[in-house]
């Protein structure tokens, strides 16, 4: 009897970590900075017509936490993926990779893969390969976007032609350089904002809403991957698509890291919908 009770002691002082305190790798908030379950992100994404996914692209929870919304979306609606990380011009690669007419070694011979592509996004790409799931390359090719970047000026994409115009948004751009998140970039650190660089931003956020918008299928709902800042706050992508289609159910989710996830800083609440607070020691993938 006594060594059961001594037994017992020792395993309760195991499973309590030396510091009494629970160690989450990550907690989730809404906008008002209020704790909330993931039943309820989810419960929220299925009435959605549009997920705008923002992470931190070396952020291994948020890769993972996407990946699980994406197949319990599954079973509650008609799912359509969209990613930042493919761009227009791959998507006849990214299509054929699909349809199991190249395999892995061909996709990343024939599109421009992320680095960290085959721990992060090849994932959610086999699993709507498994499922048929129609993944769209919604950015805009890097070299059109330098180009607006070196010239300063949307007129400069003026001289592509008709099948490069295909893969960006339609000209002339819609441009709001007072939206707060463009300026935010003008006060970036190291002198790196520019206006320049606020034009580039805003041809990826419109290029990705147009493919976005042309492919989104009414009664379906449309995940998409991007980087925190071509949605945080409503802005960015969620501009230009609310720019064309007011009525849209558009539901936003980011990703921070913090010191201390208990609790929610004041200046990530009205991020998102939802936002993702995960642990700033958590190991980066790339």
């Amino acid at each position: 009897m006594i060594y059961h009770l001594l037994l017992l002691i020792v395993l309760s002082c195991i499973s309590i970590p030396a510091s009494g305190k629970d160690l989450p790798a990550y907690k989730l908030y809404n906008a008002a900075g209020k704790e909330v379950s993931y039943r309820k992100l989810y419960k929220k994404a299925k009435k959605a017509d549009i997920i705008m996914f923002g992470e931190l692209h070396s952020n291994p929870i948020a890769h993972w936490l996407r990946l699980e919304l994406a197949k319990d979306l599954l079973k509650s609606t008609d799912l359509v993926l969209g990613a930042e990380m493919f761009e227009a011009d791959n998507q006849q690669a990214l299509d054929d990779y699909l349809h199991g007419s190249i395999d892995a070694a061909g996709l990343d011979s024939l599109a421009r893969l992320w680095p960290n592509y085959s721990t992060d996004y090849a994932p959610i790409v086999n699993l709507a390969k498994k499922h048929e799931i129609p993944v769209i390359a919604t950015n805009i090719p890097r070299r059109f976007a330098s180009m607006v970047y070196k010239q300063g000026d949307f007129t400069v994409l003026e001289q592509l032609d008709d099948k490069e115009k295909a893969w960006i948004a339609p000209l002339p751009i819609l441009f709001d350089p007072e939206l707060p998140q463009y300026k935010k970039i003008l006060d970036m650190d190291d002198d790196h904002g520019s206006p320049e660089l606020v034009k580039a931003q805003a041809i990826k956020d419109a290029t990705m809403a147009h493919f976005i918008l042309l492919n989104y299928r009414p009664g379906h709902t449309f995940l998409h991957l991007n980087g925190t800042y071509h949605s945080d706050f409503h802005e960015g992508i969620v501009y230009y698509l609310k720019a064309q289609y007011e009525s849209l159910h558009i539901m936003t989710i980011s990703t921070v890291e913090q010191e201390n996830v208990h609790r929610l800083k004041d200046e990530h609440e009205g991020r998102a919908d939802f936002i993702i607070c995960v642990d700033e020691d958590m190991t980066k993938t790339h």
